[in-house]
């Protein structure tokens, strides 16, 4: 039972990183239909930002976070208008754009920062240990899954509880009429991929003291993403949740039987075989509101 209960608390450990890294891409990709590529980019960012301010400015990684969650929504906000606004009808395009931005990026950094691996220090007051279902577990990692969590309320609550996340439905719904009455839909998605962007510069902030910090770390990132979205149900942030924990758990149970490397390739043919017969994901609405 100890056994279980480890698994049980590392696959929850798995489904907070997880569900942050998945969040700003479930309210990009699932309000605007953006597949946006550059989104593991978003994420390295916001693991490098952490170190700039650790090494440059002295910041702890608490501190730093507001901080780095502004810069890269700002960045995020120039992509939006500068390139993404052009090519919202167009698919196809949009994933070559993000592509392309994201490489853009990633050079960018390795130019400016080099391409060795940086490392961040998680915070000295969660340098601990605490007992989680008789596990004993990082203190940090509980503190990712708290704010994770909270992320997640706050992106419902703007999404459900807002004048700005009522014209997002709205447009969503049918962005003509949206107009009609009034509702500037560019200013209303130029917000949601900036809010989209910052939040995966946060969970960049938030991985970088568990990963190494690297230009191309955000790639594996993307794809972790992109499974939970897709099997969550596109539209649904509930769903995003609950594929986040389940994705999370397996991963863990895989893991502890075989190794990481088996326990990634059978997750992902499990998604594979999913999305194959039910291909609106497992959590989906009846209607679009």
């Amino acid at each position: 039972m100890l056994d279980i209960a480890a698994q049980f608390v590392t696959g929850l450990s798995i489904a907070s990183i997880l569900l942050m890294v998945a969040l700003g891409l479930a309210v990009i990709y699932g309000t605007t239909g953006v597949i946006n590529l550059a989104h593991g980019e978003f994420v390295m960012l916001g693991a490098y930002g952490a170190w700039f301010a650790q090494t440059f400015l002295g910041l702890g990684l608490i501190a730093s976070m507001p901080l780095v969650f502004v810069a890269v929504a700002l960045l995020g906000l120039l992509t939006e208008r500068s390139v993404i606004r052009w090519l919202y009808a167009r698919p196809l395009d949009t994933i070559l754009a993000t592509w392309g931005v994201g490489v853009v990026l990633q050079q960018a950094v390795r130019l400016s920062a080099g391409g060795e691996l940086r490392y961040v220090a998680a915070p000295h007051i969660l340098d601990v240990s605490l007992d989680l279902l008789g596990v004993s577990v990082s203190a940090y990692r509980v503190f990712v899954l708290v704010v994770a969590l909270a992320a997640f309320a706050a992106t419902w609550a703007i999404i459900y509880r807002t004048a700005l996340g009522l014209r997002l439905r709205a447009i969503t719904q049918n962005r003509e009429v949206a107009q009609a009455f009034g509702v500037n839909a560019d200013r209303v998605y130029s917000l949601t991929f900036a809010y989209g962007a910052g939040l995966a510069g946060l969970a960049g902030a938030l991985v970088a003291p568990l990963k190494s910090v690297a230009p191309e770390m955000g790639t594996a990132y993307v794809v972790d993403a992109f499974m939970v979205v897709v099997l969550g149900g596109v539209q649904s942030l509930f769903g995003t949740v609950a594929s986040s924990g389940l994705l999370g758990e397996l991963s863990g149970f895989i893991a502890y039987l075989s190794n990481d490397t088996i326990a990634k390739a059978v997750v992902l043919l499990a998604v594979v075989v999913l999305i194959r017969f039910r291909p609106q994901g497992l959590f989906t609405r009846r209607g679009r509101a």
